[in-house]
């Protein structure tokens, strides 16, 4: 059997791109109705169970407010609920300035090398304390800075036994001969230093403030008298 093609190669390419056009149509159409029927479920949701959420909140909100208004004395309940709940954060970040008795108690050489504080200045935010006195002479206050150089402070960490200086960047200034009140001549001084912030934190229950001159042998550790040190005990 013999077959002829009647149908020009043009017309079956016209053919052959209607077909796709009717295709593509079709898909189009079907995308359309599709993207259609999202953009409506997104819009039900929307308006429709977003609403619904929104008033069933609403509801919840206002029924919660009524029975708060009921209780009595709300607000100063919440006041000493939030105070009570601040007061172990505070008891972390409090200072226990009174230690600053210790402190001067260890660093304060024994007659006849006395050093008499006119003003004392903590500053907790840089660490710092600043000490205003006077002493009789300038060996006295020699004397004074290098005891608190010799100073540590020990406390338990992590079930050790922890030592730091108490003192560093150690300097003097403002020194000046002048009159006490009973006329004497004595030496006016400032010195600051900076200390360790376990120096007076409240987060370390127990420290121990001793001196030492355990491994100074210098002709300027040697000229302080030994009466001050102590030898792994407290001041």
């Amino acid at each position: 059997m013999i077959e002829i093609n009647l149908i020009p190669d043009v017309k079956q390419e016209l053919l052959r791109a209607q077909r796709a056009r009717n295709t593509v149509v079709t898909f189009s159409i079907f995308a359309g109705v599709a993207s259609l029927a999202i953009v409506a479920l997104l819009l039900i949701y929307v308006f429709g169970a977003q609403t619904v959420r929104s008033v069933l909140a609403d509801d919840a909100i206002t029924n919660r407010s009524a029975e708060l208004a009921e209780v009595e004395d709300l607000s100063e309940t919440l006041t000493i609920q939030n105070q009570l709940i601040q007061i172990d954060s505070l008891n972390q970040t409090k200072k226990l300035e009174s230690r600053i008795f210790e402190v001067l108690e260890a660093i304060l050489p024994p007659a006849p090398n006395q050093v008499q504080i006119s003003n004392l200045s903590l500053d907790a935010d840089t660490t710092s304390l600043v000490v205003e006195g006077q002493t009789p002479n300038f060996e006295t206050l020699e004397i004074f800075k290098k005891t608190i150089a010799g100073a540590v402070v020990t406390y338990s960490q992590d079930d050790e036994e922890v030592s730091e200086a108490v003192a560093q960047d150690i300097s003097i200034s403002d020194v000046s001969y002048g009159d006490d009140t009973s006329g004497a001549r004595v030496l006016r001084f400032t010195l600051s230093f900076t200390y360790p912030e376990v120096l007076f934190s409240a987060e370390v229950p127990t420290i121990l403030i001793q001196l030492t001159n355990e491994g100074n042998v210098t002709d300027s550790f040697l000229g302080i008298p030994r009466s001050i040190f102590v030898e792994g005990g407290e001041q």
